[in-house]
């Protein structure tokens, strides 16, 4: 069984969030284990398996995962370096009034229809602030709990988030893919060597992918990678350095790419979140 340590940054009558690391020495499937209450997990940092029934899902920083009470569930690591996520647990009359109800499975417990769902970039930074203002003793409570609604509304919006729609054949090999990605983000790959590691030509992989995550595949690799930054930005002072090693040519091409997904440059985030080193 996996080693993992959990941290509370917050728990109100309304919201607990809990910030859970895992080792990831579980590389195969882990003992079964129950969900007590309904929760959002939010992976930031590397990558796992959520094992439910016969449905697999890829667990990395692009995915939003549902964990509903009462719902058995194994964990595995097919990639080395374990995984950091944001458990976020809202009062169940907060989550109705939240998440659309086509999300939602019909019954007398609640419960969301889809093991995942696809966030976008603000709902990635949204976890960053989140995560570095309530470990740092930074965000107040009532800028905590604001913040974790938008979050949550976010990441259920039809506009701000997806859902995937496709066969299971073509979902397991899009998870492939992302494993691939995952493995080295740094690393700077060719359309080629994914489709050879996946066993499919690279025509069939870009569309098939494009068709499960409705966005391209070297678009959902750069944003791995900016989560990444979002990630580490408070163990850098040289923000040069820090896109270098997550594989970007240049820093203003790690710059312009922040900016563009967050808002932001990686100094302003830096600045905003306290995060930049005394």
């Amino acid at each position: 069984m996996s080693q993992y340590s959990t941290a509370p940054l917050l728990q109100t009558k309304m919201i607990t969030i809990r910030d859970i690391v895992c080792n990831g020495e579980c590389r195969h499937k882990s003992d079964e284990e129950c969900a007590h209450a309904t929760s959002l997990v939010y992976p930031y940092r590397g990558v796992f398996m959520r094992h439910v029934g016969r449905n697999d899902t890829v667990a990395e920083a692009n995915q939003l995962l549902f964990f509903n009470a009462g719902q058995g569930y194994r964990i595995s690591h097919p990639i080395e370096g374990g995984d950091a996520c944001i458990d976020l647990a809202i009062d169940e009359t907060m989550l109705e009034e939240l998440a659309p109800k086509d999300q939602v499975q019909p019954g007398p417990a609640f419960s969301f229809r889809r093991q995942r769902r696809r966030i976008d970039p603000r709902a990635q930074a949204l976890v960053a602030l989140l995560r570095h203002g309530l470990s740092r003793n930074v965000a107040e409570t009532l800028e905590a709990e604001t913040l974790a609604l938008t979050l949550v509304r976010r990441s259920l919006g039809e506009r701000t988030s997806h859902a995937p729609g496709a066969s299971t054949g073509r979902q397991k090999l899009v998870d492939r893919a992302k494993l691939v990605l995952s493995s080295d983000l740094a690393r700077r790959w060719t359309l080629g060597e994914i489709a050879v590691e996946v066993g499919v030509s690279p025509v069939y992989l870009t569309q098939v992918f494009q068709q499960v995550e409705a966005t391209p595949l070297y678009r959902y690799q750069l944003r791995l990678r900016l989560a990444r930054a979002l990630d580490l930005l408070g163990e850098y002072d040289d923000l040069t350095a820090l896109g270098l090693d997550l594989g970007f040519s240049s820093h203003s091409h790690f710059s312009a790419s922040f900016k563009q997904s967050f808002g932001q440059t990686p100094a302003e985030f830096q600045r905003a979140t306290q995060l930049r080193r005394r």
